[in-house]
């Protein structure tokens, strides 16, 4: 029996979800199941919400729910982060103050001075995770959905022993987004992708052995993108390779679209980019999480559909021993991606098996993918830096890096706002910066 334990399971949709697909595995229907959350109330849901999906799947998994993260931990298989540090509030801080500036944002979760602030507040305490882990689950498996995705791997491989893989479903609903426009069954499809979390790219894509390129391209150039997915298109055009992440996160990670006019007008409209995007999902969860809670009580059903998540695809695959692809994030070592920074965390093709999730190597990216992604490379190892090293002035660098801020800031007004971030986040930040949260 694999005992499984969801860190920050107070987040009961993705919890559900989860759930859905761990208890649809034959393999893991009778899963020692741990929930942990810092939220008594949240925790209290998600226990309730587990018995739910584990009676309607007539499943007959052990569920218990633990405050105390390190009894949780005891003796885990896999341990699946999804914390969000700070949670609403540092959200709409991490809007707000750069707001003030100038700077506008659409998710801000992964690089730019959302990414760093981020980072800054979670590594210490998923650090925590992975110690603990090596006090009572060496073995274990971390497997991290919680963003600044490629941060907290690159901090967690640094500084303990723990084994992590970072997951996303970006490049999933990719596929199923191409699939969607080209007509085509998404299990028909094949892909290879490679780059680093939310700037990863398909270097292939097939069906039946065939390149749908092409078929691709027609589409787009035929104007028939819908009006969400516009700044995809656009890099595609320019790149010769399609995105594997959103366009809302691609239109913050690069300078040509935020505030940018051209011959065709300002980009911000005429691509349909959602500013503050990220602030109405927190808005829509808080929502969710109130239904959720009137539904349990009404003893009202939910819908359960597999939701494409790969942590359930790994507990299976090394639980049974049968091989599964997945797509996971994982240290370079400078040998998956050669033309990336050795020690930066890659997102690449993945074997898993009984022996666990092991990294494709690819070869080195087309040179401009590569150039393209080195900016948000710099800013992950700064960011990292400087909270393993306690390194103040590295957190300015990081933030430099952000092109939203090279575009509009001077280098002053960078380093007068990574000030006034730290002051106005310090209730979430470690004391060596002058917060309150440990260090």
């Amino acid at each position: 029996m694999k005992r499984i334990v969801l860190v920050g399971a107070g987040s009961v949709e993705f919890t559900r979800n989860l759930l859905g697909d761990i208890l649809s595995s034959p393999a893991l229907r009778d899963a020692d199941l741990v929930l942990h959350d810092i939220d008594p109330d949240r925790l209290a849901t998600a226990e309730r919400m587990a018995r739910w999906t584990a009676e309607t799947l007539k499943a007959a998994p052990t569920i218990t729910g633990h405050l105390d993260r390190l009894e949780a931990l005891r003796g885990a298989d896999f341990v699946i982060n999804t914390i969000q540090v700070g949670g609403a509030r540092a959200t709409k801080i991490d809007f707000e103050v750069p707001g003030r500036y100038g700077l506008r944002y659409t998710i801000n979760d992964t690089i730019g001075v959302g990414g760093v602030f981020r980072g800054l507040r979670t590594i210490p305490v998923v650090l925590g995770i992975a110690r603990d882990m090596e006090a009572v689950c060496p073995d274990a498996w971390l497997l991290n959905y919680t963003n600044p995705l490629a941060i907290l791997v690159r901090a967690v491989s640094e500084a303990t022993s723990i084994k992590v893989a970072g997951l996303c479903h970006s490049v999933f609903w990719t596929i199923d987004t191409i699939a969607g426009y080209l007509g085509i069954a998404r299990d028909e499809i094949d892909s290879e992708s490679a780059g680093i979390n939310h700037l990863a790219f398909l270097l292939k894509l097939r069906h039946h052995g065939r390149d749908l390129y092409p078929d691709l391209r027609r589409f787009v150039e035929e104007g028939r993108t819908p009006d969400d997915n516009l700044v995809r298109s656009e890099l595609f055009l320019h790149l010769g390779f399609y995105p594997t992440e959103s366009s809302e996160h691609h239109a913050e990670y690069n300078p040509w679209f935020i505030g940018k006019r051209d011959d065709r007008g300002d980009a911000v409209e005429r691509l349909h980019v959602p500013i503050g995007e990220y602030l109405d999902r927190v808005s829509h969860n808080l929502d969710e999480y109130a239904e959720t809670v009137r539904k349990l009580d009404a003893g009202e059903p939910f819908e359960i559909e597999r939701s494409g998540e790969y942590a359930a695809t790994i507990a299976d695959a090394m639980a049974t021993g049968v091989p599964a692809r997945i797509v996971g994030n994982m240290m370079n070592r400078g040998a998956l991606i050669p033309n990336l920074d050795g020690d930066a965390c890659v997102e690449v093709p993945c074997l898993v098996d009984g022996l666990g999730v092991r990294p494709v190597a690819v070869g080195p990216l087309p040179l401009h993918l590569a150039a393209y992604m080195r900016g948000a490379i710099d800013m992950q190892g700064l960011t990292v830096q400087a909270a393993l090293r306690h390194d103040r002035d590295a957190i300015g660098h990081a933030v430099m890096t952000d092109p939203i801020v090279q575009s509009h800031l001077t280098l002053d007004q960078a380093w007068k706002l990574t000030d006034e971030m730290i002051e106005a986040e310090a209730e979430w930040l470690p004391r060596w910066l002058g917060g309150a949260a440990a260090d």
